[in-house]
């Protein structure tokens, strides 16, 4: 189901009204400019629906001289939004692959990242989609994705745990298969899942 895509005017009227349930007067001077820069803000922060992984992903390389290990990206920072509360959720991604014959250049990778995290999100999924789009255009021998996130719905409203962060991983292939090659990825980006 695809509905249309909401005017510019429309989408700040919108951050108006949520301006004044929330209390405040959408023309006063502090605010006047809000609701465009919030209309602004979200072209940047869900940009991500304008991406195809396949394409980011679509060039690689065969020259790799018969390289054969692992493939490791850690340490990609993220900030992406809750779909529940449109709340932020910043964290870090680690992606691995198994190569069978091709590499992808390492900047693919963060985009990728980038792409997934650029939309309203769940964590769960996120995980997944990175790491099934790795899988399926590259066709490696295993596939790798673990992240660890901090989630302002949790730790600035409702439950209000500050300090508190989730890790999830999905593991295709090797990964999956192979306990020495999952505990080779596990310890190079220092095995969140124990907690170190």
């Amino acid at each position: 189901m695809t509905t249309k895509k909401p005017s510019r005017e429309e989408a700040e009227a919108a951050v108006c009204t949520l301006l004044k349930w929330a209390g405040d007067d959408p023309t006063r001077d502090g605010l006047i400019d809000t609701p465009a820069r919030v209309v602004r803000a979200y072209e940047e922060y869900f940009s991500g629906y304008n991406d195809d992984p396949e394409k980011i992903l679509g060039k690689s390389f065969d020259e790799t001289e018969g390289y054969d290990e692992i493939v490791v990206l850690k340490d990609i920072y993220f900030a992406s939004h809750c779909e529940h509360h449109i709340a932020p959720i910043l964290g870090k991604v680690h992606v691995a692959y198994l190569p069978r014959s091709r590499v992808v250049g390492i900047s693919k990778l963060a985009r990728l990242v980038e792409t997934f995290g650029r939309r309203l999100q769940i964590q769960e999924k996120m995980t997944a989609q990175i790491a099934n789009a790795l899988n399926d255009v590259l066709d490696p021998k295993g596939v790798a994705v673990v992240i660890e996130a901090a989630h302002e719905c949790m730790t600035t409203r409702g439950i209000d745990k500050p300090g508190v962060s989730m890790v999830t991983s999905t593991m295709l292939g090797a990964f999956r298969e192979d306990p020495s090659t999952r505990r080779e990825f596990l310890s190079i980006i220092g095995n969140p899942s124990n907690g170190t």
